[in-house]
């Protein structure tokens, strides 16, 4: 059962998609799995052949535990069986590092190694995963209970995540206004010329000058994970969504940082309908470097918004609007938007949070090359 946030306890699998004896390929999604975000498709990240399948339709299970076995290309099925099967429970095989800090929180929490999921570098068991899997023992059979209110379930998930970053993150807010002007009037002479269905969204503008300017700063694009900051390979950005019968979901644009303005545009848009049609993939909720949130649409100015952990970062806008503005000695009329950055002091510092918007700033004043 894959982790598909901080918010997430436990999930229940609803269908399996593939049979025992397919063959499979990296990419393929193989399962459907009923969360408090929804029905999320379970991808499989190698080639090979489902083995076996664990947890049966129907059957709730907390994040970590296997839920099939996949015999890779090549691989000898007595081979697969005996490397992979991690039947629960089961004593914790020889090969699973934990490190000293995790050791020591499980036997303090009393949890029992050989069911915890992990998820640090070569599946090295962390601190995290000893809270998580702690956090799960305590509330599965309140969990269990919560499946007819999908809504209060979900808002008691964001409460607890958020509640555990406030608590464990030592919090650092920067904002900047940015003039935007030249920005909206290449938006709009790009608009008038493409047809209605490939017209740009402004987000998307303000989610690539994030992700270049990621590149210049990397250190606000990862995660903190056992004590210590680890930096991501790619630049994928959450983009904040949210659902029509309330809560929130915060899906990645992969390489963001490579996409195009039209693809980006495109990518937002169908991540915002099947987040809220519950159709989105695992690795889209679970692999987000830096979340973006726009509640300019609701008439907000700017947002400080709460770090979604593991991450170090959450970068907000607010509407965009028409300010005075000194220019040249002037006072003239410019279209702005404010920009701040809720960042990790344990990652980074004011100095480069500060970078970081300056480069944001930067970008948006070249959007042709965005």
């Amino acid at each position: 059962m894959p982790s598909l946030g901080a918010d997430m306890e436990a999930g229940t699998l609803v269908e399996w998609l593939k049979r025992p004896g397919d063959a499979i390929t990296r990419g393929d999604i193989i399962a459907v799995v009923d969360t408090q975000k929804g029905a999320i498709e379970i991808e499989v990240f190698e080639d090979g052949v489902l083995e076996k399948v664990v947890v049966a339709p129907g059957e709730q299970v907390p994040v970590g535990t296997v839920l099939a076995v996949i015999r890779g290309a090549g691989e000898p099925a007595a081979t697969a069986a005996v490397a992979r099967t991690g039947e629960r429970p089961g004593p914790l095989p020889a090969r699973t590092r934990v490190s000293p800090a995790a050791r020591k929180l499980a036997e303090d929490l009393g949890v029992d190694l050989a069911t915890v999921h992990g998820t640090g570098p070569e599946g090295a068991i962390t601190r995290e995963d000893v809270q998580r899997a702690s956090s799960v023992k305590a509330s599965t059979p309140r969990a269990a209970t919560a499946g007819s209110d999908r809504t209060a379930g979900m808002r008691a998930a964001i409460a607890a995540a958020m509640a555990r970053s406030k608590r464990e993150i030592p919090h650092y807010y920067l904002s900047t206004t940015i003039d935007v002007s030249a920005a909206t009037a290449w938006l709009r002479a790009e608009n008038e010329r493409r047809p209605m269905p490939d017209r740009l969204l402004a987000i998307a503008l303000l989610v690539k000058a994030v992700a270049l300017a990621l590149r210049e700063i990397p250190d606000l694009n990862g995660q903190w994970i056992d004590g210590g900051f680890r930096k991501a390979a790619g630049i994928h950005v959450g983009c904040a969504i949210s659902l029509r019968g309330g809560g929130l979901v915060a899906p990645a644009v992969h390489g963001a940082d490579g996409k195009d303005l039209g693809t980006l545009t495109r990518g937002i848009r169908d991540l915002a309908t099947r987040a809220r049609a519950g159709a989105l993939k695992s690795s889209e909720l679970a692999d987000a470097t830096i979340t973006v949130t726009n509640l300019g649409e609701q008439g907000v100015d700017a947002t400080f918004g709460i770090i979604y952990p593991p991450q170090v970062a959450l970068v907000g806008f607010g509407r965009i609007v028409e300010r005075p503005w000194i220019v040249a000695g002037r006072v003239e009329p410019r279209t702005v938007v404010t920009a701040t950055l809720s960042a990790d002091h344990r990652a980074t510092d004011g100095h480069r949070g500060g970078s970081f918007l300056a480069a944001v700033d930067r970008l948006l004043q070249a959007p042709e090359q965005l």
